[in-house]
Protein backbone atom coordinates (compact mmCIF):
# COMPACT_ATOMS: atom_id res chain seq x y z
CA UNK A 1 0.00 0.00 0.00
CA UNK A 2 1.32 3.44 -0.93
CA UNK A 3 1.66 6.03 1.81
CA UNK A 4 1.16 9.53 0.42
CA UNK A 5 1.36 12.99 2.00
CA UNK A 6 -0.76 15.78 0.54
CA UNK A 7 0.61 19.28 1.25
CA UNK A 8 -1.78 22.14 0.52
CA UNK A 9 -3.17 25.43 1.79
CA UNK A 10 -5.21 25.29 4.98
CA UNK A 11 -6.57 28.81 4.61
CA UNK A 12 -9.91 27.86 3.09
CA UNK A 13 -13.09 28.42 5.11
CA UNK A 14 -13.38 24.63 5.37
CA UNK A 15 -9.72 24.17 6.34
CA UNK A 16 -8.55 22.80 3.00
CA UNK A 17 -10.01 23.27 -0.46
CA UNK A 18 -13.02 21.01 -1.14
CA UNK A 19 -11.32 20.15 -4.46
CA UNK A 20 -8.19 18.84 -2.71
CA UNK A 21 -10.26 17.10 -0.04
CA UNK A 22 -12.38 15.37 -2.68
CA UNK A 23 -9.24 14.10 -4.41
CA UNK A 24 -7.90 12.80 -1.09
CA UNK A 25 -11.17 11.00 -0.32
CA UNK A 26 -11.24 9.34 -3.74
CA UNK A 27 -7.67 8.07 -3.31
CA UNK A 28 -8.46 6.68 0.14
CA UNK A 29 -11.44 4.82 -1.32
CA UNK A 30 -8.97 3.19 -3.71
CA UNK A 31 -6.72 1.90 -0.94
CA UNK A 32 -4.15 4.69 -0.67
CA UNK A 33 -2.87 5.45 2.85
CA UNK A 34 -3.00 9.25 2.78
CA UNK A 35 -2.34 12.09 5.21
CA UNK A 36 -2.88 15.81 4.66
CA UNK A 37 -0.61 18.58 5.91
CA UNK A 38 -2.51 21.88 5.69
CA UNK A 39 -0.39 25.04 5.62
CA UNK A 40 -1.70 27.93 7.70
CA UNK A 41 -0.57 31.38 6.65
CA UNK A 42 -0.62 33.27 3.37
CA UNK A 43 2.03 34.57 1.01
CA UNK A 44 5.63 33.39 0.78
CA UNK A 45 6.31 34.25 4.43
CA UNK A 46 3.39 32.13 5.61
CA UNK A 47 4.53 29.18 3.49
CA UNK A 48 8.16 29.62 4.56
CA UNK A 49 7.10 29.32 8.20
CA UNK A 50 5.46 25.98 7.35
CA UNK A 51 8.76 24.31 6.41
CA UNK A 52 9.57 23.17 9.96
CA UNK A 53 6.10 21.62 10.28
CA UNK A 54 6.54 19.76 7.00
CA UNK A 55 9.95 18.46 8.13
CA UNK A 56 8.46 17.25 11.41
CA UNK A 57 5.67 15.47 9.52
CA UNK A 58 8.18 13.75 7.24
CA UNK A 59 10.39 12.64 10.14
CA UNK A 60 7.39 11.20 12.00
CA UNK A 61 6.10 9.18 9.04
CA UNK A 62 7.63 7.02 6.33
CA UNK A 63 5.90 8.39 3.24
CA UNK A 64 6.55 6.99 -0.22
CA UNK A 65 5.72 10.22 -2.04
CA UNK A 66 4.60 13.80 -1.45
CA UNK A 67 1.89 15.44 -3.56
CA UNK A 68 1.93 19.23 -3.25
CA UNK A 69 -1.04 21.29 -4.43
CA UNK A 70 -0.33 24.79 -5.77
CA UNK A 71 3.14 26.20 -6.43
CA UNK A 72 3.80 27.78 -3.02
CA UNK A 73 3.04 24.47 -1.29
CA UNK A 74 5.44 22.76 -3.70
CA UNK A 75 8.19 25.29 -2.99
CA UNK A 76 7.70 24.86 0.78
CA UNK A 77 8.00 21.08 0.35
CA UNK A 78 11.09 21.45 -1.85
CA UNK A 79 13.04 23.57 0.65
CA UNK A 80 12.18 21.12 3.42
CA UNK A 81 14.46 18.62 1.57
CA UNK A 82 12.10 15.63 1.87
CA UNK A 83 14.33 13.01 0.17
CA UNK A 84 11.15 11.57 -1.27
CA UNK A 85 9.67 11.99 -4.78
CA UNK A 86 7.48 15.08 -5.21
CA UNK A 87 4.43 15.36 -7.46
CA UNK A 88 3.13 18.89 -7.95
CA UNK A 89 -0.36 19.93 -9.02
CA UNK A 90 -0.49 23.47 -10.41
CA UNK A 91 -3.83 25.28 -10.58
CA UNK A 92 -5.09 28.06 -12.84
CA UNK A 93 -3.83 30.83 -10.56
CA UNK A 94 -0.29 29.43 -10.68
CA UNK A 95 0.02 30.30 -14.37
CA UNK A 96 -0.64 33.98 -13.52
CA UNK A 97 2.10 34.37 -10.90
CA UNK A 98 4.94 36.89 -11.15
CA UNK A 99 7.95 36.31 -13.42
CA UNK A 100 10.06 35.50 -10.34
CA UNK A 101 7.83 32.66 -9.16
CA UNK A 102 7.28 31.34 -12.67
CA UNK A 103 11.07 31.17 -13.04
CA UNK A 104 11.31 29.08 -9.87
CA UNK A 105 8.56 26.75 -11.11
CA UNK A 106 10.35 26.31 -14.45
CA UNK A 107 13.70 25.75 -12.69
CA UNK A 108 12.23 22.94 -10.55
CA UNK A 109 10.65 21.45 -13.65
CA UNK A 110 13.69 21.66 -15.96
CA UNK A 111 16.09 20.23 -13.37
CA UNK A 112 13.60 17.51 -12.41
CA UNK A 113 13.47 18.49 -8.76
CA UNK A 114 9.80 17.52 -8.97
CA UNK A 115 9.00 14.00 -10.17
CA UNK A 116 5.94 15.12 -12.12
CA UNK A 117 4.13 18.39 -12.70
CA UNK A 118 0.37 18.18 -13.19
CA UNK A 119 -1.60 20.97 -14.87
CA UNK A 120 -5.34 21.24 -15.38
CA UNK A 121 -5.54 22.18 -19.07
CA UNK A 122 -3.55 22.62 -22.29
CA UNK A 123 -4.00 26.39 -21.86
CA UNK A 124 -2.08 26.20 -18.56
CA UNK A 125 0.61 24.10 -20.20
CA UNK A 126 1.16 26.74 -22.89
CA UNK A 127 1.04 29.62 -20.41
CA UNK A 128 3.61 28.00 -18.12
CA UNK A 129 5.79 26.92 -21.07
CA UNK A 130 6.17 23.44 -19.62
CA UNK A 131 5.63 21.15 -22.63
CA UNK A 132 5.79 17.75 -20.93
CA UNK A 133 3.56 18.29 -17.93
CA UNK A 134 0.71 15.89 -17.20
CA UNK A 135 -2.75 17.23 -18.04
CA UNK A 136 -5.05 15.91 -15.35
CA UNK A 137 -8.14 17.93 -14.36
CA UNK A 138 -9.72 17.54 -10.96
CA UNK A 139 -12.51 14.99 -10.85
CA UNK A 140 -16.05 15.40 -9.56
CA UNK A 141 -17.63 13.08 -6.98
CA UNK A 142 -20.86 12.14 -8.72
CA UNK A 143 -22.32 10.78 -5.48
CA UNK A 144 -22.29 14.30 -4.01
CA UNK A 145 -24.33 15.61 -6.92
CA UNK A 146 -27.11 13.08 -7.16
CA UNK A 147 -30.47 14.26 -8.47
CA UNK A 148 -32.70 16.69 -6.57
CA UNK A 149 -35.98 17.79 -8.13
CA UNK A 150 -35.99 21.47 -9.04
CA UNK A 151 -39.08 22.23 -6.96
CA UNK A 152 -37.55 20.53 -3.92
CA UNK A 153 -34.21 22.32 -4.36
CA UNK A 154 -35.94 25.71 -4.60
CA UNK A 155 -37.98 24.98 -1.51
CA UNK A 156 -34.85 23.93 0.40
CA UNK A 157 -33.24 27.27 -0.44
CA UNK A 158 -36.31 29.45 0.02
CA UNK A 159 -36.31 30.50 -3.65
CA UNK A 160 -39.44 31.51 -5.53
CA UNK A 161 -40.98 28.56 -7.41
CA UNK A 162 -42.03 30.86 -10.27
CA UNK A 163 -38.82 32.79 -10.84
CA UNK A 164 -35.83 32.04 -13.10
CA UNK A 165 -32.39 32.18 -11.53
CA UNK A 166 -28.86 32.56 -12.90
CA UNK A 167 -26.10 31.25 -10.64
CA UNK A 168 -22.67 32.83 -10.16
CA UNK A 169 -20.77 30.19 -8.19
CA UNK A 170 -17.67 32.16 -7.15
CA UNK A 171 -16.51 34.87 -4.79
CA UNK A 172 -17.35 38.14 -6.63
CA UNK A 173 -14.48 39.95 -4.92
CA UNK A 174 -11.87 37.81 -6.71
CA UNK A 175 -10.57 39.80 -9.65
CA UNK A 176 -10.12 36.85 -11.99
CA UNK A 177 -13.78 35.82 -11.57
CA UNK A 178 -14.79 39.02 -13.40
CA UNK A 179 -18.11 39.52 -11.59
CA UNK A 180 -18.69 42.90 -13.24
CA UNK A 181 -19.21 41.14 -16.57
CA UNK A 182 -21.88 38.94 -14.99
CA UNK A 183 -23.70 41.98 -13.64
CA UNK A 184 -23.41 43.87 -16.93
CA UNK A 185 -24.64 40.94 -19.02
CA UNK A 186 -27.60 40.13 -16.76
CA UNK A 187 -28.61 43.80 -16.62
CA UNK A 188 -29.18 43.67 -20.39
CA UNK A 189 -31.59 40.74 -20.44
CA UNK A 190 -35.32 41.26 -20.56
CA UNK A 191 -36.49 42.95 -17.40
CA UNK A 192 -37.56 40.61 -14.60
CA UNK A 193 -36.93 37.49 -16.72
CA UNK A 194 -34.21 36.18 -14.37
CA UNK A 195 -32.33 37.04 -11.18
CA UNK A 196 -28.57 36.71 -10.68
CA UNK A 197 -27.65 35.02 -7.40
CA UNK A 198 -24.10 34.69 -6.04
CA UNK A 199 -22.99 31.68 -4.00
CA UNK A 200 -19.58 30.81 -2.54
CA UNK A 201 -18.06 29.14 0.53
CA UNK A 202 -20.97 26.69 0.82
CA UNK A 203 -21.00 23.01 1.70
CA UNK A 204 -21.42 20.58 -1.21
CA UNK A 205 -24.98 19.76 -0.12
CA UNK A 206 -25.95 23.42 -0.46
CA UNK A 207 -24.09 23.82 -3.76
CA UNK A 208 -25.98 20.81 -5.10
CA UNK A 209 -29.31 22.40 -4.15
CA UNK A 210 -28.40 25.58 -6.02
CA UNK A 211 -27.28 23.69 -9.11
CA UNK A 212 -30.64 21.93 -9.26
CA UNK A 213 -32.70 25.00 -8.32
CA UNK A 214 -31.39 27.48 -10.90
CA UNK A 215 -31.84 27.67 -14.67
CA UNK A 216 -28.21 28.13 -15.66
CA UNK A 217 -24.67 28.64 -14.37
CA UNK A 218 -22.79 31.75 -15.47
CA UNK A 219 -18.97 31.74 -15.53
CA UNK A 220 -17.31 35.02 -16.54
CA UNK A 221 -13.70 34.32 -15.49
CA UNK A 222 -10.68 35.99 -17.05
CA UNK A 223 -8.74 32.76 -16.59
CA UNK A 224 -9.20 29.27 -15.14
CA UNK A 225 -7.44 25.93 -15.08
CA UNK A 226 -10.28 23.41 -15.20
CA UNK A 227 -13.22 25.10 -13.43
CA UNK A 228 -14.92 22.72 -11.04
CA UNK A 229 -18.02 24.91 -10.98
CA UNK A 230 -18.59 24.06 -14.64
CA UNK A 231 -17.97 20.34 -14.14
CA UNK A 232 -20.29 20.25 -11.12
CA UNK A 233 -23.00 22.06 -13.11
CA UNK A 234 -22.59 19.53 -15.91
CA UNK A 235 -22.92 16.69 -13.39
CA UNK A 236 -26.29 18.20 -12.46
CA UNK A 237 -27.26 18.51 -16.14
CA UNK A 238 -27.48 22.29 -15.79
CA UNK A 239 -27.06 24.62 -18.81
CA UNK A 240 -23.93 26.80 -18.65
CA UNK A 241 -22.82 30.06 -20.26
CA UNK A 242 -19.06 30.59 -19.88
CA UNK A 243 -16.14 32.52 -21.23
CA UNK A 244 -13.62 30.51 -23.24
CA UNK A 245 -11.06 29.93 -20.48
CA UNK A 246 -9.13 26.91 -19.24
CA UNK A 247 -10.56 23.68 -20.64
CA UNK A 248 -14.17 24.91 -20.86
CA UNK A 249 -14.36 24.52 -24.65
CA UNK A 250 -13.18 20.92 -24.35
CA UNK A 251 -15.61 20.24 -21.49
CA UNK A 252 -18.56 21.50 -23.53
CA UNK A 253 -17.69 19.73 -26.78
CA UNK A 254 -20.77 20.06 -28.97
CA UNK A 255 -23.19 19.24 -26.16
CA UNK A 256 -26.52 21.14 -26.44
CA UNK A 257 -27.20 23.58 -23.60
CA UNK A 258 -23.60 24.77 -23.24
CA UNK A 259 -22.55 28.16 -24.60
CA UNK A 260 -19.09 29.76 -25.05
CA UNK A 261 -19.13 33.53 -24.81
CA UNK A 262 -16.80 36.42 -25.58
CA UNK A 263 -16.11 39.03 -22.90
CA UNK A 264 -18.65 41.45 -24.42
CA UNK A 265 -21.74 41.87 -22.18
CA UNK A 266 -23.97 42.04 -25.27
CA UNK A 267 -22.72 38.68 -26.56
CA UNK A 268 -23.07 37.08 -23.15
CA UNK A 269 -26.58 38.49 -22.72
CA UNK A 270 -27.61 36.92 -26.03
CA UNK A 271 -26.30 33.53 -24.94
CA UNK A 272 -27.97 33.82 -21.52
CA UNK A 273 -31.28 34.35 -23.35
CA UNK A 274 -30.56 31.27 -25.49
CA UNK A 275 -29.72 29.20 -22.40
CA UNK A 276 -32.90 30.32 -20.61
CA UNK A 277 -34.95 29.35 -23.67
CA UNK A 278 -33.16 25.98 -23.77
CA UNK A 279 -33.88 25.42 -20.06
CA UNK A 280 -37.55 26.31 -20.49
CA UNK A 281 -37.94 24.01 -23.50
CA UNK A 282 -35.74 21.06 -22.47
CA UNK A 283 -35.34 21.33 -18.72
CA UNK A 284 -31.92 19.73 -18.27
CA UNK A 285 -28.92 18.83 -20.45
CA UNK A 286 -26.90 15.62 -20.88
CA UNK A 287 -23.86 17.11 -19.15
CA UNK A 288 -23.43 14.24 -16.67
CA UNK A 289 -23.03 11.82 -19.56
CA UNK A 290 -20.37 14.11 -21.04
CA UNK A 291 -18.43 14.15 -17.74
CA UNK A 292 -18.44 10.36 -17.64
CA UNK A 293 -17.37 10.13 -21.29
CA UNK A 294 -14.41 12.42 -20.56
CA UNK A 295 -13.42 10.34 -17.52
CA UNK A 296 -13.75 13.27 -15.13
CA UNK A 297 -15.50 11.44 -12.33
CA UNK A 298 -13.49 11.09 -9.11
CA UNK A 299 -12.97 7.35 -9.54
CA UNK A 300 -11.42 7.71 -13.00
CA UNK A 301 -9.13 10.55 -11.89
CA UNK A 302 -8.07 8.60 -8.77
CA UNK A 303 -7.08 5.63 -10.95
CA UNK A 304 -4.97 7.88 -13.19
CA UNK A 305 -3.31 9.50 -10.17
CA UNK A 306 -2.42 6.15 -8.61
CA UNK A 307 -0.85 5.04 -11.89
CA UNK A 308 1.10 8.30 -11.98
CA UNK A 309 2.38 7.73 -8.44
CA UNK A 310 3.49 4.21 -9.40
CA UNK A 311 5.44 5.58 -12.37
CA UNK A 312 7.23 8.16 -10.22
CA UNK A 313 8.06 5.61 -7.51
CA UNK A 314 9.38 3.14 -10.08
CA UNK A 315 11.71 5.82 -11.50
CA UNK A 316 12.92 6.72 -8.01
CA UNK A 317 14.18 3.19 -7.25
Amino acid sequence: MMKILFVCSGNNKFGISPIVNNQAESLKKNGVDLDIHAIKGKGFTGYLKSVSGIRHKLKSNDYDLIHAHYSLSAIAVTISFPRKPIVVSLMGSDSKMSFFWLTIIRFCYVFKIWGRVVVKSSEMQKSLKLPKTIQLPNGVDLEKFDVVQKEVAKKNLGLSPDKNYILFLSNPSRYEKNYQLAEDAVSLIKKNSAELITVFNKEHSQVRNYLYAVDLLLLTSLWEGSPNAVKEAMCCNLPVVATDVGDVKWLFGDMPGYYLSSFRPEDMCELIDAALIFAKKNGRTEGRTRILELGLDSQSIATRLINLYKEVLKEAV
